[in-house]
């Protein structure tokens, strides 16, 4: 295998109509920054840049975490081709073509690392389409996805590679690969002689948010507007302006955060309830989609130990509608920091389970005679509604004694409520209620 800090020729140095981002792609390992829990001495993938078996595999992580890089390399270490397909662009039919490509490629003796990226966008015929090509050698299949590979990709697809995740880059190491940049004459901006600021390049890398391309695409931006020479705060808020931070709506970041801030409400941590809250906004989260969640979370995990959640949450929610964004999010905030403070319960949200599970595996328990309608006087002489007591007419408005269930259900308890908030003087109220109609059915 050839030397991991070998030389990367695959594509031409100068060419200034490619992106930053491009000029500057690693073309050895040791240009690589990132991802040391998978490249330092000793861990998993470094043990294939040192000479270990190339294998097929995934890679899953955010944008701009090295992952097309780290499949170009591994393609140059191992001698072998690389063919690049886009999930977003291609069809059964490239690959057909990008196979018949590597067996060319094989023919002659050499090994083909087939990279695709955002390979969870095909489809599962498109995905087995690689199976056997893997299986016979034709190709290396090294895999990209921001996605979680257990939901996206097939079964049979993933027991055939090894997933590797992949890390935000950290703020410290972006700040290395701008400056890197920054001094580079022949592939970056070494030539324009700027002169750059510690506090300007931490500001890049904050804006990147673990990006590396995102970083590089806001340096050279930054670059363009430098008065002076001088590529300062005002360049990198002029080129950063109007970006966001990452949230992928619809995908992992998007479940993670709403599951984040779900979380800390459920744990009564208003603080981190906010942040996440916070987080999910900057990223160009509907807010409504927040507001719909949070009236959930007032009833799953608040429910009847403080119902002024569900009353504070419906009224953010109106006030959002009213008022709009961003003036309406700080009743949204109101009602996750209340909810968070407030006593919890999921007592309302077991019983619903329960009685759900109850009435679906029984079926239709017929209506006991003393509650059933009788608005009419056949139904009146059929016995609709014999026995029955009205609660307003007797002591306290409770008829003890009185059955509300199917007779095969008698005695069965959904409802649990907490020793917690409004929800405690509730458990204490049906404690007294039941034991009046033990006391009543056994007189």
């Amino acid at each position: 295998m050839n030397d991991p800090q070998a030389s990367l020729l695959d594509a031409p140095a100068g060419d200034d109509a490619r992106p930053l981002a491009d000029r500057m792609r690693p073309r050895r390992l040791a240009e690589y920054v990132g991802q040391g829990h998978l490249l330092a001495e000793g861990m998993p993938l470094r043990h294939v840049f040192d000479g270990g078996a190339l294998h097929s595999m995934v890679f899953w992580g955010p944008p701009g975490t090295g992952k097309t890089t780290l499949a170009r390399l591994l393609a140059h270490t191992g001698e072998a081709e690389f063919v690049a397909l886009s999930a977003v662009l291609s069809g059964v039919a490239d690959i057909r073509a990008a196979v018949a490509e590597a067996r060319q490629h094989r023919a002659a003796g050499r090994r083909t690392v087939l990279f695709v990226d955002e390979v969870h966008r095909f489809n599962k015929a498109q995905q087995d389409a690689f199976l056997p090509h893997i299986e016979d050698g034709t190709v290396v299949f090294v895999g990209a996805t921001t996605e979680n590979p257990a939901f996206e990709l097939n079964n049979a697809l993933l027991s055939r590679v090894r997933t590797y995740v992949l890390k935000s880059i950290g703020p410290e190491e972006i700040v290395a690969l701008l400056q890197r940049a920054l001094d580079d004459r022949e592939r970056g901006l070494g030539s324009l002689g700027l002169v750059s600021s510690s506090t300007a390049l931490a500001e890049v890398a904050r804006a990147a948010d673990g990006d590396a391309r995102r970083a590089l695409s806001v340096l050279e931006l930054a670059a363009q507007m430098a008065q002076g020479g001088a590529l300062d705060e005002t360049a990198v808020a002029e080129a950063q302006r109007g970006t966001l931070r990452r949230f992928d709506k619809g995908g992992d970041a998007f479940y993670d955060q709403i599951s984040a801030l779900h979380k800390s409400v459920r744990g009564s941590d208003p603080d981190a309830a906010l942040y996440w809250l916070c987080r999910m906004l900057d990223g160009g989260c509907d807010p409504h989609y927040v507001a719909r969640r949070v009236v959930r979370i007032a009833s799953e995990d608040i429910g009847n130990a403080d119902p002024r959640a569900l009353d504070l949450s419906l009224a953010a929610w109106q006030s959002l509608e009213r008022l709009g964004s961003p003036e309406g999010e700080l009743a949204l905030a109101q009602a996750v920091l209340y909810c968070a403070s407030a006593a919890k319960s999921n007592a309302v949200y077991t019983a619903y389970k329960a009685a759900m599970a109850c009435v679906r595996e029984r079926g239709s328990d017929p209506v006991p005679e003393s509650l059933r309608n009788a608005p009419t006087a056949l139904a009146a002489a059929l016995g609709h509604g014999d026995g029955y007591r009205y609660a307003h007419d007797e002591p306290d408005a409770f008829a003890a004694g009185a059955e509300y269930f199917p007779p095969a259900l008698t005695g069965t308890r959904f409802y649990q409520p907490v020793p917690r908030g409004l929800e405690q003087r509730i458990g204490e109220k049906l404690d007294a209620l039941r034991a009046r109609n033990a006391e009543a059915r056994d007189d």
